[in-house]
Order: C-alpha cells, then sequence, then structure tokens
C-alpha cells in the first residue's frame, strides 16, 4: 500500500481512499448505486448536483460514470481530501469543488448555482451535531428545487435493538480484523500514509488543526433525520436503502 499510494497519481489516492472505507463498510457500493438509481428515477439522467461534503469525490466520480451529462459541484472543508478531488478531476469539466465549512450559515453563498437537482452525501454528516444538522436541513431546504431530491447515506443506529446491534457489531469486527490481517488499511493508517506524501503533507496537518482526530458529531436515528427534513420543507422523506448500521434517506422537495 505504501509503495502503491506514496507518491502515486490522484486515482490511486483516490481509489485507497475507497478502499479504506470499504473496509468499514463493505457495502458502499451497493449504498451509492440505490442513489443514482432514486437520481435517475425522480429526477432523470442529466442531474445538477451538490455533491455535499464531498471528500475525494466518491460520489462524483460514479455519478459522472453514469450519467455522462450530469454536472457536479463537490463541496468540503477537508484541505486533503480535496487536494485529491481536485487532482483526480483536473481535467473534468462537468465538475468543480468549493472549500467550504458547512457550520458557516454563509457556506451557500459560495456557490455557482442558487438551485440543484438533487443534493447527494454519504457517511459525512455524522460529524455535525444535531443542531447543526437541523440547521444544514434547513438551508437544503432552499437549495433543492421543487420536485428536487436530497440524499443522505451514514450512520443511523437503532438503540431500540441492542441485542441485535451487539451480535451485528461482533461479526462486523471479527471481519474487520481478518481484512486487517491481509493488508487493509484503517483510517489512523491511511492518514498516516497521506502525510507521508510530499503533496498531501501540508493539506494532511491543516486538516489535523481543523477536526483533530475525528470529529465528534451525533449519530442520530432514521426518524430523526426523516422529520427533521419535513421541518425543512421536504414534502416526502423516507429511507430507500439499510444495512444493519446505516440507512439512505431521501427527501424529495
Amino acid at each position: 500500500m505504501t509503495e502503491t499510494v506514496v507518491g502515486g497519481d490522484w486515482q490511486a489516492w483516490q481509489e485507497s481512499w475507497d478502499r479504506q472505507q470499504e473496509w468499514y463498510m463493505p457495502d458502499r457500493e451497493e449504498r451509492f448505486r440505490v442513489m443514482l438509481d432514486m437520481v435517475e428515477a425522480l429526477v432523470g439522467p442529466e442531474p445538477r448536483v451538490l455533491d455535499l461534503a464531498c471528500g475525494t469525490g466518491s460520489i462524483s466520480d460514479r455519478l459522472l460514470k453514469r450519467f455522462p451529462k450530469a454536472e457536479s459541484v463537490g463541496v468540503d472543508l477537508d484541505p486533503a481530501l480535496l487536494a485529491i478531488a481536485e487532482g483526480h478531476f483536473e481535467h473534468e469539466p462537468r465538475v468543480r469543488f468549493v472549500r467550504a465549512d458547512l457550520k458557516d450559515p454563509a457556506w451557500p453563498e459560495k456557490l455557482p448555482h442558487d438551485s440543484y437537482d438533487a443534493v447527494l452525501t454519504a457517511t459525512a454528516l455524522h460529524w455535525l451535531h444535531s443542531p447543526q444538522l437541523r440547521t444544514l436541513y434547513g438551508q437544503l431546504g432552499g437549495l433543492v428545487r421543487d420536485g428536487g431530491v436530497f440524499l443522505n447515506a451514514d450512520h443511523m443506529p437503532d438503540d431500540t435493538t441492542p441485542r441485535i446491534n451487539a451480535a451485528e457489531r461482533e461479526f462486523r469486527h471479527a471481519r474487520m480484523a481478518r481484512a486487517k490481517e491481509t493488508g487493509a488499511v484503517d483510517w489512523a493508517e491511511w492518514w498516516r500514509l497521506a502525510g507521508a506524501d510530499p503533496r498531501l503533507a501540508g493539506p494532511t496537518a491543516e486538516r489535523f488543526e481543523i477536526y483533530g482526530e475525528h470529529a465528534d458529531g451525533d449519530t442520530l436515528a432514521v426518524q430523526w433525520h426523516v422529520g427533521a427534513l419535513r421541518e425543512a420543507g421536504f414534502a416526502e422523506a423516507r429511507p430507500v436503502w439499510a444495512s444493519p448500521t446505516d440507512s439512505l434517506v431521501l427527501a424529495l422537495k
């Protein structure tokens, strides 16, 4: 992993991020597939998309491969992940990136468009606390056009099923341990490798100054998200996919 990523091209870095995330979420591609299925079903194959908390651009990458006439705007605060995204998409006119803090009330003013057919995000908004997320959902209610969609795939636990949760956690951790023995790279090791790449050393250091090791946001149940999105002005909202630990919530304006 060290030899093939540190000093490698930007695509190699994006792919290594995907593999690291898949160590935690082996069904990651399935949630992306369902996400894009719902985009096509509700707004068609030529959407203008806001890739929210875009990271390395994993959603935008899959979006543009599936929908050649799509357009994507990625927004994130992380300088290291944005560096990978910008490098990977350097010659791609259908995507652009904006650096902004979603906790800043003025972040939408940095966007190039006032409305979007779809806003998509995955495994990111649990970095926010519930008051911040409620505010963000209210802002998205104004950014998604009438008939447009918001899709959020994230950790959404159900605390009413403790025995199921404990059994799933034990099973998942055992599988992750086996994968680690065969060379899987976890979060901490991935960031160590990023800091060892001369192109990413500075952005990685800045990233840890912003976030620390990990943010301390809230992981909220599906019902919380559905209720907050309806309060934000979405006419319909419900989960459209779930794993034992995560859900994909769809809200229709």
